[in-house]
């Protein structure tokens, strides 16, 4: 019983959309939302070729970087602008943690390598007692412009007097 009423309903709804769409107003609402459709799909059109044209993505500027060099890259200039201040900020980051390194006595800057990405330092090295691992890791994260750091110190073995 229950398929039937619903058999029901949808034939009524079905009917009456019919029955709408054939009237004067049903055909001018679909005229209507036919146009808007068209209209925004115009607009659309319109932005998305500006914005390839903006960043030389048209197809003959595609064929001559393939042309070129095989390969197609675009960057934003702000991700550029960001790339290159991020990359300046690290190197600071990097030399700073260097000279402090040359500065203290107990830890050997030349034993022991910095790099600095998006102000995550690593360390790398060897230094001579557990504690020598614990005063760099201090020493970088005293620093300005280090979020995180890293340390992969390792501990060298004193060689035994025989």
């Amino acid at each position: 019983m229950k398929i039937f009423f619903a058999l029901v309903v949808g034939i009524a709804v079905g009917a009456s959309a019919v029955w709408f769409y054939s009237t004067k107003q049903g055909k001018s609402a679909v005229h209507t939302t036919g146009d808007q459709i068209e209209s925004s799909t115009k607009s659309a059109r319109d932005l998305i070729q500006e914005k390839l044209k903006m960043l030389d993505l048209r197809s003959d500027d595609i064929r001559d970087d393939l042309a070129r060099s095989g390969q197609v890259v675009r960057r934003k200039a702000r991700d550029i602008s960001q790339a290159i201040a991020d990359s300046t900020a690290d190197a600071r980051t990097t030399g700073a943690i260097k000279a402090k390194l040359l500065a203290n006595r107990d830890l050997s800057a030349m034993s022991i390598s910095v790099n600095t990405t998006s102000g995550v330092v690593t360390l790398s090295g060897s230094v001579s007692s557990p504690e020598d691992i614990g005063k760099a890791v201090l020493l970088a994260m005293e620093t300005d412009g280090v979020r995180e750091v890293i340390s992969s110190i390792q501990v060298k073995k004193m060689a035994k007097a025989n």
